[in-house]
C-alpha cells in the first residue's frame, strides 16, 4: 500500500534536509581542519570537487534503479553510504580518508538520499496540477537542514573540534534509513503503456532525452546553477573572513540562504504550476547574477553580506522543483529520477569547476577576486540558454 501524499512529502523533505544540510556545513571545515590536523584547504577543497563530480555521475543511475524499485531502499543505502563518508575522516583524520570519505562515498550516498530520487517520488505521487507546488515543498527541506545544520556544525566545531563533529554528523545522518520507510518503498506505479525504463535502458534514454534540443538546452543552462552554488557553498565563508569579517558571518550567512530559501523554493515550485519553468529559470539565473556581481564588486559588509545570502537564499534551491517540472511536462514521470539526473550532471559538473577551481585560487592567489567576474559570465550564459527554450508541443500528464 502506498504511503499517503503528506507522509510521501514529509519523508522526502526529511531526507533531502539530512542530505543537502550535511553538505552545506563542508566549507565550514576548511580552515579549522587545517588549523587542527593540518589537512591542506586544497584537500578538502579537492574532495569537494570530487564529491559534486560523483553526485553527478552516481544521479542518473540511483535515479534510474529508484524509477523502477522504488525510491525508499535507494535513499535508505545512500544514508549508510552518507554517513560512512562523514565518519571515515573523523575515524581516520588524513588526505586519503578525506578524498574517499568526502570525495567519493558522500558523493555517491547524497546522489540516493538527495534530492533526486526523493522529489521523482514526490512527482509520481502528486496529480499534475499540484506537481510543482508539492515538489518545490519537498525541496524546501533541503534548506531547513541547512538553516539547522550549519548553525550547529558551527557551534560544534568551535566546542569539541572540527574531528568530533564530522564524528556527530555522521552518526545524525543514520536517521534517514527509518525515515526513507515513508516513501515508495516497494516499485512505483507505473503509467500504463509507460513503464520506467530502468537501469538497463538508461544510456538509450539519456542519448534520446540530450537529441531533444530544447532539453539539452536545459541541461546546459543547469552547469551555472551548480557552479555558482558550490563555490558560495564551498569557499564564501573563506571570502568573508579574507576580506576581515567576523568568522561567524560565514555560518550566519549560509544558515541566512537557508532560511530565505524555505519560501524560495516552495514559491518557485508553485510558479512552475502556472508558468512556462524554463522562462522562471532564465530570471532566477538573472537575479542571481546580478546579486553576485553587486556583491563582488563592492567592498563586502556584514549587512551586505546578510542581503546577500538573503537574495541568493530566496532562489537557492528554487531551480530543483522547476527543473523537475520542466522535466515532467517534457517527457512525463515516469523516468523522471533517470532525466533528472541526467540533467543534473551538467550541474554538478558545474559544481565540480565551481569548488575545485575556488581551492586551486585560494592556493595559489590567496584571494578569490578573479573568480568572481567568471560567475557573472556563467550566470548570464545560463539565462539566455533558458529563455530561448521551446515549450513542448504537447505536456505530457
Amino acid at each position: 500500500m502506498r504511503p499517503a501524499l503528506w507522509t510521501i512529502v514529509a519523508a522526502a523533505a526529511a531526507s533531502i534536509s539530512l542530505a543537502l544540510g550535511m553538505r552545506q556545513t563542508f566549507g565550514l571545515f576548511l580552515l579549522p581542519l587545517s588549523a587542527e590536523a593540518g589537512i591542506s584547504p586544497a584537500v578538502l577543497g579537492t574532495a569537494v570537487a570530487i564529491h559534486n563530480l560523483v553526485w553527478g555521475l552516481s544521479q542518473p543511475i540511483s535515479g534510474a534503479i529508484a524509477d523502477r524499485h522504488g525510491a525508499g531502499r535507494v535513499m535508505a543505502g545512500g544514508a549508510l553510504l552518507l554517513a560512512a563518508g562523514v565518519g571515515l575522516p573523523a575515524l581516520w583524520t588524513s588526505a586519503p580518508a578525506i578524498l574517499i570519505g568526502i570525495g567519493l562515498l558522500t558523493g555517491i550516498g547524497v546522489s540516493c538520499c538527495g534530492t533526486g530520487a526523493a522529489l521523482a517520488a514526490v512527482g509520481r505521487a502528486v496529480p499534475p496540477a499540484r506537481r510543482g507546488e508539492m515538489i518545490g515543498l519537498a525541496s524546501a527541506g533541503g534548506s531547513l537542514g541547512q538553516a539547522a545544520m550549519v548553525p550547529l556544525a558551527q557551534s560544534l566545531i568551535g566546542g569539541v573540534g572540527a574531528i568530533a563533529t564530522l564524528g556527530i554528523l555522521a552518526l545524525t545522518l543514520l536517521v534517514i534509513v527509518p525515515i526513507s520507510r515513508g516513501i515508495e518503498w516497494g516499485a512505483p506505479e507505473q503509467v500504463p503503456g509507460r513503464a520506467a525504463t530502468g537501469l538497463a535502458g538508461l544510456p538509450a534514454l539519456a542519448r534520446q532525452a540530450l537529441a531533444d534540443r530544447d532539453f539539452a538546452l536545459l541541461t546546459a543552462g543547469f552547469f551555472a546553477c551548480g557552479f555558482q552554488l558550490a563555490f558560495l557553498t564551498m569557499h564564501l565563508p573563506s571570502h568573508i573572513a579574507l576580506c576581515g569579517l567576523p568568522t561567524g558571518l560565514g555560518a550566519m550567512a549560509l544558515m541566512t540562504i537557508g532560511l530565505f530559501n524555505i519560501p524560495g523554493s516552495w514559491l518557485c515550485g508553485k510558479v512552475s504550476n502556472h508558468l512556462q519553468p524554463e522562462l522562471a529559470l532564465g530570471a532566477i539565473y538573472a537575479l542571481r547574477t546580478v546579486a553576485i556581481a553587486c556583491y563582488a564588486f563592492t567592498t563586502p559588509t556584514y549587512a551586505g553580506t546578510l542581503v546577500f545570502a538573503a537574495v541568493m537564499g530566496f532562489v537557492w534551491l528554487g531551480t530543483i522543483p522547476l527543473t523537475s517540472a520542466a522535466i515532467a511536462r517534457r517527457f512525463g514521470v515516469a523516468d523522471l529520477g533517470a532525466l533528472y539526473g541526467v540533467c543534473f550532471l551538467s550541474h554538478q559538473v558545474g559544481g565540480f569547476l565551481g569548488a575545485a577551481a575556488g581551492a586551486v585560487l585560494l592556493e595559489t592567489a590567496g584571494s578569490y577576486e578573479a573568480f568572481w567576474p567568471v560567475m557573472v559570465a556563467v550566470g548570464i550564459a545560463a539565462s539566455v540558454m533558458n529563455w530561448i527554450v521551446r515549450p513542448p508541443r504537447v505536456a505530457m500528464a
